[in-house]
């Protein structure tokens, strides 16, 4: 035979009144609570957007190069989206941020790049099983929204080194070392026209790094 179901409630029951005051009040709190829960808050989320940049036409360098996982500056390292509203002062916007950490999507593109741009025998990353000759390594310095008198811009700074990892000597084995830093105005005022800033600076900094690494590995081959 079942036993009601009032049972149960009468247990619970005892066991509420077995208990001192101040953990009632406490268990009574944390039942409404549960029951009053609010949704999360919306928070949109973005990746850049651009075709790979056109490489000028040139022999393919046959060697393999491999792209070390970029680092980043402590106040970008983070998905949140940076912006500069005056000089010396630096916010985020609460409900937009980045997909990912700046670091792995400088990587992601600056590899799909390489790629497409066919001027090396193949691109691989870092942890991939495959030999190359030459490693690339590098930092995301920058990459924030500057609201400037004359208009908004996104800032995308970031500094390359590129290891030729047949030398013998470590001390011989950088093969060439810039920095580069892109300014692209806003088309609008808002995270959607940070991310497109931002997507255009990319491009032209990745066809920049790109034709700048194959001229100096080929220097450096011959």
């Amino acid at each position: 035979m079942k036993k009601p179901r009032f049972i149960k409630r009468r247990g619970l029951f005892r066991l509420l009144t077995g208990l001192p005051a101040n953990s009632y009040a406490v268990f009574l709190l944390l039942f409404l609570l549960a029951g009053c829960g609010h949704p999360p808050t919306l928070v949109h989320r973005y990746i850049l957007e651009y075709p790979s940049p056109v490489i000028p036409a040139s022999p393919q360098f046959g060697e393999v190069i491999k792209v070390e996982l970029f680092s980043v500056a402590q106040a970008f390292n983070s998905p949140a989206m940076v912006y500069q509203p005056n000089p010396f002062k630096s916010d985020t916007y609460h409900y937009h941020r980045w997909r990912v950490n700046p670091g792995n999507m400088v990587t992601d593109y600056l590899l799909r790049d390489l790629r497409n741009s066919g001027l090396f025998k193949a691109a691989l990353p870092a942890g991939s099983a495959g030999k190359s000759r030459f490693l690339l390594e590098g930092g995301v310095e920058e990459i924030q929204e500057i609201d400037e008198p004359d208009g908004w811009k996104a800032a995308l700074a970031l500094n390359i080194t590129l290891l030729d990892l047949s030398r013998p000597e470590l001390t011989e084995r950088v093969v060439f070392q810039k920095n580069y830093r892109a300014l692209e105005p806003l088309t609008e005022k808002t995270p959607q026209g940070l991310v497109q800033g931002m997507s255009r600076a990319m491009q032209q900094l990745s066809a920049q790094i790109i034709t700048d690494i194959y001229q100096a590995a080929a220097k450096g081959s011959k």
